[in-house]
């Protein structure tokens, strides 16, 4: 059995107890370290929130200092699609021990993810039983089967919460096209979607991805 994860946080400033929880899932062979100065930016825009953001379960098998939710090979084409369902129970115990903890509700949640990290937070966050607060997606992509049959899909979603991708023109890692194809399969499964295309940007977050992704934050939250 995998141990629970654990990753920097950040409180609210002022010291209140947060009413939101904001939680970083980071890429393939980076760490919790790599994505909670986002918290520390987005922080102004909201103050009730605490950041946190954990560190993925497993080493990383081509970064040995880094961690990876599930590993990568490139050879199986349902490697993505094995390797979300196989992360997602440890994320699930996380988020509702975090959310417990906190004496929060889960639709004080909002997901964010980074590559492999934007395929856990759309794969979790659509399956939870009540709809995150929002997802923001950076540089990912929709985990999807080989062999898809959209009904046994679409079956599996059991929430729909509002969600920004948001990707850099020039990325070489996984290419632009997965933002639309990822924009496109979640518009036909009733999932409220917005996309930003960071012009000039390769596999990586600019200011302007990183505004729109806390202000669309605090929008949901607002309107929650």
């Amino acid at each position: 059995m995998i141990a629970d994860l654990d990753g920097p946080q950040l409180e609210p400033r002022g010291g209140a107890p947060a009413r939101q929880l904001v939680v970083f899932l980071h890429g393939y062979g980076a760490d919790g370290n790599d994505l909670i100065e986002l918290g520390r930016a987005w922080q102004p825009l909201l103050p009730q929130a605490a950041f946190v953001s954990p560190h993925a379960p497993e080493p990383c098998g081509q970064a040995p200092s880094g961690r990876q939710w599930f590993p990568l090979t490139f050879r199986d084409p349902d490697e993505r699609w094995t390797g979300v369902n196989a992360a997602a129970p440890v994320l699930e115990r996380f988020l509702d021990a975090e959310l417990t903890r906190r004496q929060l509700p889960p639709s004080a949640l909002a997901l964010v993810g980074f590559s492999q990290g934007t395929m856990m937070a759309l794969h979790v966050g659509l399956r939870r039983a009540t709809a995150p607060a929002a997802i923001v997606g950076y540089s990912g992509l929709l985990a999807m089967p080989e062999k898809l049959e959209p009904g046994a899909f679409a079956a599996e979603i059991r929430s729909k919460p509002p969600v920004l991708l948001i990707h850099g023109a020039q990325d070489d890692l996984i290419p632009a096209p997965a933002l639309f194809h990822a924009a496109q399969s979640l518009a036909a499964l009733d999932v409220p979607v917005e996309w930003h295309l960071s012009p000039g940007i390769g596999h990586g977050i600019d200011q302007e991805g990183l505004r729109q992704g806390g202000e669309f934050l605090a929008r949901r939250f607002k309107s929650g």
